[in-house]
């Protein structure tokens, strides 16, 4: 009985922001009870599977309706920083792009409420967020206002600008040893879910389209859900997440 391990993780994008995106390992086990007979009439050098809706030259404009955004995806990188080609199985998967159209907002209770970016700007979305677009010989991404994560203008994430009821967090070190004194691998280290806010967002709406401002605010220590937000990596080496305020449990001091 034989098994294969396959893993894949994600890798930094250069000339947008320079961070990892939600790091994901993949395991794949295969058991063979017997040698596999290659049938040439059956079989298939590969699998494409095309996920995006192609709109036709015909149509030159694209309006989103409500409080939908347009989103011009960035392009993925095609090779390290080094220079190396990445083969298209590992280039990683922006989750970032510009805002080229908006729509006319939506209403809370009789008040009318615009969308909050503007065209041009440079945003990073949730990674499962929104449909795909080719349109305009380009990737585009139509998705709601509130699967924005917030205004990265800068190639560093740590200047993030959250939106809505979202904050960022920078994560706390992870423990480099045990209660006993035994020094931790890399591989063994648990990741903390413990970290400091750097930003906030202005809070999200209520019926009137009045702002609520957030229970929580920079430089304050909190402890979030584990598996909640996107996490990145800064230009400084550091770990980031961004999530809601209602993933955020406790302010520790």
């Amino acid at each position: 009985m034989a098994s294969t391990q396959l893993t894949a993780s994600s890798i930094s994008g250069n000339g947008f922001a320079s961070f990892e995106g939600l790091r994901s390992t993949c395991i794949v086990k295969t058991v063979s009870f017997a040698p596999l007979k290659h049938n040439n009439s059956r079989s298939f050098s590969r699998l494409v599977v095309k996920a995006a809706t192609t709109v036709a030259p015909k149509y030159t404009t694209l309006k989103p309706l409500g409080d939908r955004v347009l989103v011009k995806i960035k392009t993925a990188e095609e090779k390290t920083v080094g220079g190396i080609l990445l083969p298209v199985s590992v280039q990683s998967k922006p989750n970032g792009g510009e805002v080229v159209a908006v729509g006319e907002g939506h209403s809370a209770g009789k008040t009318k409420v615009d969308i909050s970016v503007k065209t041009g700007a440079q945003v990073i979305y949730s990674k499962y967020a929104g449909t795909e677009v080719e349109f305009d010989g380009s990737k585009h991404l139509i998705l709601k206002e509130d699967d924005i994560v917030g205004i990265l203008e800068t190639d560093d994430v740590k200047d993030l600008q959250p939106l809505n009821d979202r904050v960022l967090i920078k994560v706390a070190e992870a423990e480099e040893k045990t209660a006993g004194g035994l020094l931790l691998t890399e591989a063994a280290k648990e990741k903390p879910s413990i970290g400091t806010i750097i930003a906030v967002g202005p809070g999200p709406l209520d019926e009137e389209g009045n702002r609520k401002p957030l229970s929580v605010s920079p430089g304050n220590t909190v402890l979030y859900s584990k598996y909640a937000g996107s996490e990145f990596k800064g230009a400084d080496g550091s770990d980031y997440i961004t999530l809601r305020v209602s993933d955020v449990m406790a302010v520790l001091s």
